[in-house]
């Protein structure tokens, strides 16, 4: 007899939030995202499909949780040192906690998590701007910048990496495409285009934000020298 059956016979599985999301999480593992559904959670747990929206109002709730925990392990970055660093190391760090688990940056992206993980990584975040001399408003949209970023690339590369995907991305047919019609340029850089270094891509358009926040950062520094006010950092 099944574990679902027993559950659904006898006394009710023990349900509880955080073994609800570190299942999902496994199943996510296994499963992907589209064949991850609230049904399939519930026969892991060995419990109605009912009893979960007792912790969860609806599968979107579910996925913000699974992304809060997703941060739950990013160190702190270390004390001193240039704000820089400590930056690029934090965006580091969140590539790899996407990356740790199938679909992650899917589950992640527009979950809006307010949960102690998540807020946590932001306000540390914030603070190294901050203390890196950016004003609070400059701090708030740098913050999006970095995150926005990391998110998107992630995503992208576990939309090239995803097994089984009919539409991932295949350097080959990539390569045709460019090489059959009048694209010189692209021709060029095509060992770059159809490289799967994705951390190589990563770095570089990491190395590229971080040199524009240093660009508006010394830019507020020289005003705030030269008595131009509070403008931005």
């Amino acid at each position: 007899m099944s574990s679902t059956s027993s559950a659904g016979r006898g006394r009710p599985a023990r349900l509880d939030r955080a073994r609800t999301v570190d299942t999902a999480l496994d199943l996510l593992d296994s499963l992907g995202l589209d064949d991850l559904t609230m049904r399939r959670l519930a026969d892991s747990l060995g419990v109605q499909a009912g009893a979960l929206y007792r912790h969860f109002a609806t599968k979107q709730d579910l996925l913000t949780a699974m992304a809060e925990r997703m941060l739950a392990d990013i160190p702190a970055p270390r004390e001193g040192g240039d704000w820089d660093e400590r930056l690029a190391g934090l965006a580091r760090a969140m590539r790899t906690a996407l990356l740790a688990h199938r679909d992650g940056a899917r589950v992640f992206a527009g979950t809006h998590s307010t949960g102690a993980h998540t807020l946590r990584f932001s306000d540390t975040v914030t603070g190294v701007l901050r203390e890196g001399g950016f004003n609070d408003e400059d701090a708030g949209r740098a913050l999006m910048a970095v995150v926005n970023y990391t998110l998107g690339h992630t995503l992208e590369e576990q939309a090239a990496l995803r097994p089984g995907d009919d539409d991932m991305a295949d350097p080959e047919r990539l390569r045709r495409a460019v090489e059959s019609g009048p694209f010189p340029h692209l021709a060029a850089a095509l060992p770059t285009l159809t490289s799967t270094d994705f951390t190589a891509h990563f770095e570089f358009g990491l190395r590229l934000l971080l040199q524009g926040l240093r660009a508006l950062g010394a830019s507020g520094a020289r005003r705030r020298a030269g008595g131009g006010g509070s403008g931005s950092a």
